[in-house]
Parts: C-alpha cells; structure tokens; sequence
C-alpha cells in the first residue's frame, strides 16, 4: 500500500477554505486534471475520467464534516483507493490543506509515485487559486 501526502497554504481562513474544498458542484476546478467528479446523493458521488485507465465511471463515499473542516473520500467498488483533506488554521487570517490518498496496488516510490505526488502537488495549487478567485469574487 502506498501513502502520498501534501500540504499547502492557503490565502483565506480555514472556513472559507473548507467551503470551496467540500463543494462538490467546483471541484472539478482544482482535483487532478482528467478526474471529474459529480454528486449523486447523501454521502456518494460519482468519479470519472482518464486519470485511472481502465477503471472509468464508478460510484464513491463522500463525507465532508464542516465541524472538523475534513473531507473524505473512498471507492465503493474500488476499495484500493481512498483519500481525506483536513484544514487547518494558520496565522492572519490564513490556512493550511493537508491532503491524504491511499492506493493499495500503488507503489511507494518509482515513476508513478512521483506522478501521484505531482499530481497532489498541482491540485493544491488550483485549490489555493480557486480560494483566491473566491476570496476576490465571493459571487
């Protein structure tokens, strides 16, 4: 089993950073280009796309907790592969994301670790920019 882990901070309190990190309805706008997720009732969404070949369209677990600013996320019929997100306050008025995945037939290390971590390391980046964007233009 492998274990990737990345944090970043963020420019906006640790609620406002939650609410744009937990709102399934934009996450397309910062997770992993070629993933596209939509959400398909209480605790479920469904994932898609390119990201994972051979493993298409398929249903997940899907609970965000605003009391504990945390995010999770787990396959349904691809138990392998689960995930969370925590926030965390930071001085003035800023924050920090971790983000957590577990892949159970993924190696530690090699090339396709490195694509995983880079992969975490440019979603956190659309995050922060997403922040930003909502922090600017709140409508």
């Amino acid at each position: 089993m492998a274990e990737f882990e990345a944090s970043r901070g963020m420019p906006a309190g640790s609620s406002v950073v939650f609410g744009v990190a937990s709102d399934v309805e934009i996450m397309d706008r910062w997770l992993p280009q070629g993933l596209s997720v939509h959400d398909t009732g209480p605790g479920t969404v469904e994932a898609d796309g390119s990201l994972v070949p051979g493993v298409g369209r398929h249903e997940g677990l899907f609970r965000a907790s605003e009391e504990q600013l945390r995010v999770e996320w787990g396959g349904r019929e691809h138990p392998d592969y689960s995930g969370w997100l925590q926030v965390s306050d930071a001085a003035a008025g800023a924050s920090e994301v971790t983000v957590h995945i577990s892949l159970l037939d993924e190696p530690q290390s090699g090339a396709r670790a490195d694509e995983v971590r880079d992969l975490l390391d440019r979603s956190l980046d659309r995050l922060a920019d997403e922040v930003r964007r909502h922090v600017s233009d709140p409508g």
